[in-house]
């Protein structure tokens, strides 16, 4: 490209390179209507990006979005998109080509402070009407091993005790709810966009519950008057590293936080929202009181898919999942868990039957234009696995069917937290429990059921002598004969035990 990079601003948008689509509307004359918690890659490329398209329709504009943070780190981001007007650059990576367009849905990054008051008093007004989460799917306090609500993890009992002053998300989401009924405002809806099963149902249980703790007229305020629909979101969307950053200025375009994506999303909600919303389906977004289905199919198909994935590759050295879709024997040991053992347990939704949505994952995982690497797919597995592989299982055990590979598949993330890979490279920590993963999982290279101890994750599922004996044989298997004999064992087996 001739054309110097350009550095994005505002002010810089009408001399981007002429191939990068910008918004055709006013960034400046927006108002916002949604706070966002945990502005990060994903949002960008999805919530914001079909905000972003209403608005290039000319409606919605008074939906933009007010990002916000809870963890310190989240401070780097909001420096460097204050930076470039809360402006992103999303680059489309397909098989046959790239392209990029720049996205203005977001018009303000809240200060990130340890008591929230600046994040309160934002979600107090009563012009914001829906505050929307992405805080991973370890970030509701669900106790793994109840499915219940935390209530005495050590944030959850500081706001109880201090509820003008909260740690976290859903305390800050109290403190405004509380702020709102006592200037006689209306409720917001509280929208999770995170990959959770019922993951409107969680959220909220967390806010409700947690109002409850220090605030009982107040819970029962919210129970009546908020909203927290349901949805299911989906958009493979790697980390931004400096290939990332590259890849912009080959475009054109200097942008400190650039998000690469896939030609893909999916976005199906429930329409329960007390407060209004904008029209997103006009732009390709799905209501439906089925969420629940289309949430089953891509989370046990695609979140639980990318399990099966990124332990073998990062036990291997295998840097992607693209591939891990290339390697021999990790696609083979995925065809085969999919097929046998996950989709006699997914119903099919409106125009997609499991078969068909594991062909069309296959297809996107396989897009080598995606590096997305199996390190930030395998990150967080004590959430991953305990929320998208082992329901799975549990019911794979109660209708008496086959769990060769999908303990074959827990046997892999244990050998992957033994914190080496078979060529003696180190895999650095990776889970927010990572010592206590990789003391497990020592002790499970010569007792395997060790591993199956850590009842936070496995509850009862230790006991089951089915279960327990064939992550038992895998697992000694992998360490004694490698992870290739047993992902060859496995797909070369007749039918599963």
């Amino acid at each position: 490209m001739d054309q110097k990079p350009v550095k994005l601003r505002r002010a810089n948008l009408d001399v981007l390179p002429e191939n990068v689509l910008t918004p055709t509307y006013d960034v400046q004359d927006l108002a916002p209507g949604i706070v966002h918690i945990g502005v990060g890659n994903f949002h960008r490329a999805h919530q914001a990006w079909y905000l972003h398209r209403l608005l290039q329709e000319g409606i919605a504009r008074d939906w933009a979005i007010i990002g916000a943070g809870v963890r310190a780190s989240d401070a780097a981001m909001r420096e460097k998109l204050l930076a470039q007007d809360c402006l992103t650059t999303l680059i489309e990576l397909r098989p046959d080509g790239t392209s990029a367009e720049v996205c203005g849905a977001m018009v303000g990054f809240l200060p990130v402070e340890p008591d929230n008051a600046a994040l309160i008093a934002q979600m107090a007004d009563p012009a914001i009407r829906i505050v929307s989460l992405t805080v991973t799917e370890g970030g509701y306090f669900v106790n793994p091993s109840t499915g219940a609500f935390d209530a005495e993890h050590a944030d959850i009992v500081f706001d109880a005790s201090h509820p003008d002053r909260p740690r976290t998300a859903f305390g800050a989401i109290v403190a405004a709810l509380g702020r709102r009924r006592a200037a006689g405002h209306g409720p917001f809806t509280v929208q999770s966009c995170d990959n959770l099963r019922h993951n409107g149902d969680i959220t909220h249980d967390a806010v409700v519950s947690l109002a409850r703790l220090s605030d009982p007229s107040l819970a029962d305020w919210i129970e009546a008057r908020c909203t927290f629909p349901n949805s299911m979101v989906d958009c493979i969307v790697p980390a931004t590293g400096a290939t990332e950053i590259a890849k912009a200025r080959e475009l054109g375009i200097i942008d400190a936080a650039p998000v690469t994506h896939e030609n893909f999303r999916q976005w199906v909600i429930e329409d329960a929202f007390c407060a209004g919303r904008p029209d997103w389906d006009r732009v390709g977004a799905t209501f439906t009181n089925r969420v629940h289905d289309y949430e089953t199919m891509k989370i046990r198909i695609l979140n639980a898919g990318h399990q099966i994935l990124a332990n073998a590759g990062e036990i291997l050295s295998v840097e992607t999942i693209a591939d891990c879709m290339a390697h021999r024997e990790i696609s083979a040991l995925f065809h085969k868990v999919q097929r046998e053992e996950i989709v006699p347990h997914v119903a099919p939704v409106p125009g997609m039957t499991p078969l068909d949505y594991v062909a069309l994952i296959e297809t996107r995982f396989a897009n080598p234009a995606i590096r997305d690497t199996t390190r930030r797919v395998a990150f967080d597995g004590s959430s991953r696995h305990t929320g998208f592989v082992l329901p799975i299982l549990r019911d794979a055990l109660a209708a008496d069917m086959s769990v060769e590979g999908l303990s074959l598949v827990e046997a892999l993330w244990a050998r992957m937290c033994a914190g080496t890979r078979e060529d003696g490279t180190a895999i650095t920590p990776n889970d927010p429990n990572w010592n206590a993963l990789q003391a497990a999982a020592m002790a499970a290279k010569t007792r395997p059921s060790a591993w199956l101890e850590q009842r936070e994750y496995y509850g009862s599922l230790a006991q089951d002598a089915r279960f327990a004996a064939a992550f038992d044989r895998w697992l000694g298997m992998i360490w004694q004969k490698g992870t290739r004999a047993a992902l060859q064992l496995y797909s070369g087996q007749a039918a599963a035990q």
